[in-house]
């Protein structure tokens, strides 16, 4: 597609969701498809969420969050994780300062604890600066579980009881919610999954009750600003009723 088509897609959409969440799939078979090694899927991915954030950018997207690595990627081979760590680290090196200049602040949501010290001080490290000034924000899920979040947040509940601070009588879903890992963001109105799995992975079960769902055959290296603003035509023709009446067009 040309990048007037493109264009002609993005002017055509009216309904642009605030945030998007990304399951970034089929990294290691696009490489395997390229003959190369499955680190290699993962740093042309780098450049898909460069492109990706552009486009988000350019549609008005608030909030873009993608699954990076989550708590059962810690059982792949050893050499992988190693790898992933390391090319966390210089996403940060390289494109920190284009988020920066792009006022995009960086959040990241997870057991962020388990990631070595050393990409914990660069992620630290822009994060603080991202904070600084900015219109958007990207959130990595990293050594990210749901049912790990929603386990957290019930135990700090818990604690808050036991401590008389809470009455557990109270408790509802304004609470919980309060207690995810990044209450302050909006749920996702918009989940995207490449590669054609059709499963949630243990990714924002709490959050995307209510997101529309794109799944695309698309591996994520090849997800690019196309495949973004399609994703983003297609939400706009849903009809989001959450339990009740039509809130977008087409139907």
């Amino acid at each position: 597609m040309m990048k007037s088509s493109i264009g002609n897609l993005k002017s055509s959409i009216d309904n642009v969701p605030e945030h998007v969440a990304i399951i970034m799939d089929g990294n290691g078979r696009w490489a395997k498809q390229h003959g190369l090694p499955r680190l290699k899927g993962h740093e042309e991915g780098t450049q898909s969420v460069r492109a990706v954030l552009r486009a988000a950018r350019q549609a008005g997207v608030k909030y873009l969050t993608i699954y990076a690595f989550s708590t059962e990627n810690w059982i792949r081979p050893k050499d992988e994780v190693e790898g992933l760590m390391k090319l966390l680290a210089r996403f940060a090196d390289r494109y920190g300062d284009e988020l920066l200049e792009n006022k995009v602040r960086l959040l990241v949501m997870g057991q962020f604890e388990r990631l070595p010290s050393s990409v914990q001080k660069k992620l630290s490290k822009l994060m603080e600066k991202s904070a600084k000034d900015y219109e958007y924000t990207l959130i990595v899920a990293l050594s990210y579980g749901s049912r790990t979040e929603i386990a957290d947040a019930a135990k700090a509940i818990a604690r808050e009881a036991a401590a008389g601070e809470l009455d557990p009588e109270s408790v509802d879903e304004e609470t919980i919610a309060k207690h995810l890992y990044l209450p302050d963001v909006p749920d996702p109105d918009l989940m995207i999954r490449t590669s054609g799995e059709l499963r949630l992975s243990n990714f924002l079960l709490w959050q995307l009750s209510y997101a529309e769902l794109y799944v695309t055959d698309t591996f994520w290296p090849d997800f690019r600003e196309k495949e973004f603003f399609q994703a983003l035509d297609a939400f706009d023709q849903r009809g989001r009723r959450y339990g009740g009446i039509v809130t977008q067009k087409g139907r």
